[in-house]
């Protein structure tokens, strides 16, 4: 029966069987968020009742087996009672993780009956194709991939569509889309189209004609239309944000944002404090309130007359918000870098070296670049080794940065460069990285002309003659 149970079981729509792989998952975080939702009643209809059963899951993977039994019993009556006679179709995942979960403890008759709950479900409910699912299905199977990590957006958007293909007017779908949307696009301030509206922003504004109160979309319109120089309208939904969902402290980290963007830091300290006081275990809160203390260092640093005692005082601030933030969240990657720096600055080498190397062996590939920059300013300016500052810009460069990123590690290279041709006119090294400076901002014939210059000082070095050869292929 163990067999054929099992085959039966890979047939489930189920979080056992959609490729949630626990490597990529800061299971002690998402546990934190998770619990959070469900005890600040977080989200829309039903949200709390997809919280508890991806809970669950979390919870047999840390090997609670018991308590997740009880978080998919807590989900199903939760559904229940929002749902009343509409619930069924939205219990299949429900089902088919107790099915599984029964599965893995033993009880494989307990396992067959939750099967069998399922399967009278879709003979009631028919989806009109085998390779069509319920909205209702790629809605929660969308939630659970966006909950993951970043690497999971584009899988959670493809749900989402999915769902809105057969629920175009779903409130959950249509905010789910534009949550998803605003979280893959550029980040607010890099945003260079003015004119044409991105595909978060009409997400947006789509799911806030369903849900016009919503504080949370209210919010990341309002920073999205910012970066679009849209003020006045972006103030209006900041304004209605705080009116509908004053004590939401999703809607206030990104109200809270955006204050500061727009210089108010003071009133962002406030409501971001106020947000704390609901949820005391929100990296991204501490995270914003540390980037809030760096924008008063900074004034504190312009300041006349100077005070020194306030700047030390912002700086304490931001890093104790920092370590907040990376003991709640181990992966936060912004967070781990910038604290890194900090140390960096206060001469404290050890937990800076310690903060690179976690930031380094548990970065994806896309977040690397910011621990290579962060790592390169750290020696350059902290350490005074610009040989270890070298390969880090280097890096920096052939990870594809952004423009902001690219002329960070051009002006790092340059300087170091520079400062060692006017001790030694000769220097080889030097004139290498002019020539890979001068590729990456795409002007060859300087390149070709900085490498020449290298190998007259090295010329046996395979490194230079190679990039020049490249060079001259590409020049003809």
């Amino acid at each position: 029966m163990s067999s054929s149970l099992h085959s039966r079981l890979q047939q489930l729509q189920s979080r056992f069987t959609w490729d949630l792989k626990e490597e990529d998952m800061d299971l002690e975080n998402l546990s934190i968020r998770l619990q959070e939702h469900i005890d600040l009643q977080l989200g829309q209809r039903g949200a709390v009742a997809l919280s508890y059963s991806f809970l669950a899951y979390v919870r047999y993977l840390q090997g609670r087996r018991q308590e997740a039994m009880s978080l998919l019993n807590q989900s199903e009556e939760k559904t229940r009672e929002c749902y009343g006679e509409e619930s069924e179709r939205r219990l299949i995942v429900t089902y088919g993780d107790q099915a599984w979960l029964k599965y893995h403890t033993g009880d494989y008759k307990q396992s067959h009956s939750y099967c069998q709950r399922v399967d009278d479900i879709l003979v009631k409910y028919p989806a009109g194709s085998t390779t069509v699912l319920h909205p209702e299905v790629y809605g929660e199977k969308a939630w659970t991939y966006l909950k993951c990590l970043k690497a999971y957006y584009p899988k959670a958007i493809d749900c989402f569509h999915k769902a809105l293909e057969l629920q175009p007017d779903d409130s959950e779908w249509n905010a789910g889309c534009a949550i998803a949307l605003y979280r893959t696009e550029p980040s607010d301030l890099e945003t260079s189209q003015e004119d044409e509206e991105s595909p978060a922003i009409k997400q947006l504004r789509r799911a806030l004609e369903i849900n016009p109160d919503d504080g949370v979309l209210l919010s990341m319109l309002a920073l999205k239309l910012t970066a679009h120089k849209k003020h006045q309208e972006a103030e209006a939904l900041v304004e209605r944000a705080l009116e509908k969902d004053p004590d939401n402290p999703h809607a206030i980290r990104y109200i809270a944002k955006y204050l500061r963007i727009q210089g108010d830091d003071q009133r962002s300290i406030d409501l971001l404090r106020r947000a704390l006081e609901r949820t005391n275990q929100s990296a991204f809160i501490h995270h914003q309130l540390a980037m809030c203390y760096k924008k008063k260092q900074q004034a504190s640093k312009n300041s006349k007359p100077f005070n020194k005692q306030k700047l030390k005082q912002w700086k304490h601030l931001r890093i104790q918000h920092l370590e907040e933030a990376v003991n709640i969240k181990p992966s936060f990657v912004v967070a781990i870098a910038d604290l890194a720096l900090l140390h960096g600055e206060e001469k404290n080498f050890s937990r800076a070296e310690e903060l690179f190397q976690q930031g380094l062996r548990n970065s994806s590939s896309a977040d690397k670049i910011v621990f290579h920059l962060n790592y390169a300013d750290f020696h350059l300016y902290h350490t005074k080794q610009e040989d270890k500052a070298i390969p880090h810009y280097t890096e920096g460069l052939h990870l594809t940065p952004n423009m902001w990123e690219l002329k960070k590690c051009v002006k790092g290279l340059k300087m170091i460069a520079e400062r060692r041709l006017s001790l030694d006119e000769n220097d080889a090294q030097s004139y290498g990285l002019l020539g890979l400076v001068a590729k990456a901002e795409g002007d060859k014939k300087k390149a070709e002309e900085f490498y020449e210059k290298a190998l007259d000082c090295d010329e046996n070095n395979d490194e230079y003659l190679s990039a020049l050869c490249e060079l001259r292929m590409q020049l003809q």
